[in-house]
Parts: C-alpha cells; sequence; structure tokens
C-alpha cells in the first residue's frame, strides 16, 4: 500500500510539473500587456517598461518559468495584478466557500442517488425501478443553472413576493460565525449541485449492482439463506463501491476547483467566482493559481482513491 502511494504522489508531481509549464507558457503567448494592465492606460512608457522589469516580464520565457517554479516551490506564487494582494493566501481563502458547497452538496447527492440506485437494482423493471429511472432522466435533463433559477424563483421569490422568507437568495456565512446561518444559506446551492450528480451516481449504482447480483457469488450467498438486505449491502454493494469511489474522487477533485455556475448563481465568493473575475480583469498569476490549485485536488484525489481501493479489494494490495 505505501508503494501505491508513493508512486501516485510520485506521478502527481510530474502532472503538476507539466501542468504548471503549459498553464505559464499559454499565458506568456496570450495577447495583453501585462503591464498595461496594472498601470493603466494612462502609463507612459518609462513606467510600462519598469513595471515590466520589476516583474520579470522582460526576460526571456525560461528564465521567467524558472523564477515562477522556484517561487512556487516555496509558496510563493507571486502578487495579483489587480489587487496587489499575494495569490497564494487570496486563492487559499477561498477553499471554505467552495469547499462547504461542494462537500454538503456531496453528502446529499450521495443520500440521495446511492439509495435510489440501490432500490433499482433490486427490483428491475418495477414500478419503483421506472420512478428512479425517471428520476435519473429528469436530473440530468436539467442544466445547473436553470435548476439554480428555478429553486431561487419558487422558493426564494415567490415566499418574498407573499411576505415571507424560506431560502436567503445566495452568499456565504462562515461556519465558525453561525453553524445555522451557514447551512441555511448554502441549502439551495447544495441541492442545486445534488439533484443533477444523484441522478449520475444513481444511474452509476443501479447498473454496477444489476451487473454485481447477477454474479454466482450472490446466488451462493441467497442459497446459504442469508437475507436479502445482508446479501446487497454487505456482499452486493462491497463490490459496486469501487467504480462509485472512482467517479466520486474524480467528481470531487473537479468540483473544488470551482463550481463556477453554482457559485455565480448563489453569489457565493468561492473559488469558482474568484477565477471568473481574474479571467474579466486578466489577472494572470491568480489564474495560474487557480489552475494550480485545481490541479493538486485532482492529484490529492487520486492518492485517497487509490488508498480507498486498497482498503475494499485485497487483490489491489496483492498485486503490489
Amino acid at each position: 500500500m505505501t508503494r501505491i502511494v508513493l508512486s501516485r504522489v510520485g506521478f502527481g508531481v510530474v502532472v503538476l510539473l507539466v501542468l504548471s509549464m503549459f498553464v505559464f507558457l499559454l499565458f506568456f503567448v496570450a495577447p495583453g500587456d501585462p503591464a498595461r494592465t496594472i498601470a493603466g492606460d494612462q502609463a507612459t512608457e518609462t513606467l510600462l517598461r519598469q513595471i515590466r522589469a520589476s516583474l520579470g516580464l522582460d526576460q526571456p520565457i525560461y528564465v521567467q518559468y524558472a523564477t515562477f517554479l522556484g517561487n512556487a516551490l516555496h509558496g510563493d506564487l507571486g502578487y495579483s495584478y489587480h489587487s496587489q494582494e499575494p495569490v497564494l493566501p487570496l486563492v487559499l481563502a477561498r477553499i471554505p466557500e467552495t469547499g462547504s458547497l461542494v462537500l454538503g452538496g456531496v453528502v446529499v447527492w450521495l443520500l440521495i442517488g446511492i439509495p435510489i440506485g440501490v432500490t433499482s437494482a433490486r427490483w428491475p423493471g418495477s414500478l419503483r425501478d421506472r420512478i428512479g429511472q425517471g428520476f435519473t432522466l429528469l436530473g440530468l435533463s436539467f442544466p445547473t443553472f436553470v435548476l439554480g433559477m428555478l429553486f431561487l424563483f419558487v422558493l426564494y421569490f415567490l415566499p418574498r413576493q407573499l411576505g415571507f422568507s424560506l431560502f436567503p437568495a445566495g452568499g456565504y456565512v462562515p461556519i465558525t460565525q453561525d453553524p445555522l446561518q451557514w447551512a441555511w444559506h448554502l441549502i439551495l446551492p447544495w441541492f442545486t449541485l445534488a439533484l443533477v450528480n444523484a441522478a449520475i451516481y444513481a444511474r452509476l449504482t443501479r447498473g454496477q449492482l444489476i451487473d454485481v447480483l447477477g454474479e454466482d457469488y450472490i446466488r451462493t450467498a441467497r442459497a446459504k439463506g442469508l437475507s436479502e438486505l445482508t446479501v446487497v449491502y454487505k456482499h452486493g454493494m462491497r463490490s459496486t463501491l469501487t467504480p462509485i469511489i472512482t467517479q466520486l474522487g474524480a467528481d470531487i477533485a473537479m468540483l473544488l476547483g470551482g463550481v463556477i455556475i453554482i457559485e455565480q448563481v448563489f453569489t457565493i465568493p468561492g473559488i469558482g467566482a474568484l477565477a471568473v473575475t481574474s479571467v474579466t480583469n486578466e489577472d494572470r498569476p491568480v489564474i495560474i493559481g487557480v489552475v494550480l490549485l485545481g490541479g493538486c485536488f485532482v492529484v490529492v484525489a487520486n492518492v485517497v482513491v487509490d488508498v480507498l481501493y486498497g482498503l475494499l479489494d485485497p487483490r489491489v494490495r496483492a498485486s503490489h
């Protein structure tokens, strides 16, 4: 197991190195002048040359990248062109907002999607299965922003028109400040994120569990007189969890990189909102910082998934 983790961490470091190189090159050749962005349209050429020299923009690209990489290894991703704040603290400060949204949404969609998938797999072709399939089709048909706007209209705007309040329109309250307000402000974003993904996990769980329940060892367990719940949840779900964990690790990593649409709809100042603002302002250091943070999430998620593989399937440990 230790060798698995070490090999995945080493591979992840290589991936991050290549990602940093491509992102840096992409923004180096992108149109626009960072010095002009910082100094404004009325800046003189003398001032622009001074800014380029102070930022190292007058150096060859390989020198700029080597300087950037060396600073990054020491936790320095440079300064925002727009706010002049250090990039790393600026990006890390947004993690609680995005993390609260993503982790809460994950809990909700697992609590909805997996039971629906299990129910459909236990009674395929039944009314329960058709209802579950209808939920899956409906969830996959709704774009996230449409679902978010629908929730705001039905659960915020209409109640306000009638003189009372159910949920806030958006925003974020830190959990350390008020846990109840934190949850109240995130309920609508959680369900907006969860319903679409719950449909995906319901379909994935149903398909995997139907295949597993047809295996010989499942028929043997039933022949031994084990209860159906024991057969399904103790034996069947153990094998079904492997692809679910793979999908979950990838989804969490990608979403932690910025839930852009939901953060925009519900005005949550998370990583996605920071990315949108940085693109609008042509704030290249912040964009690079967001991309690298997303890459770190993907690497960590893959390591965690591999460890869980080893815990769920002894054959993985035996092969290493």
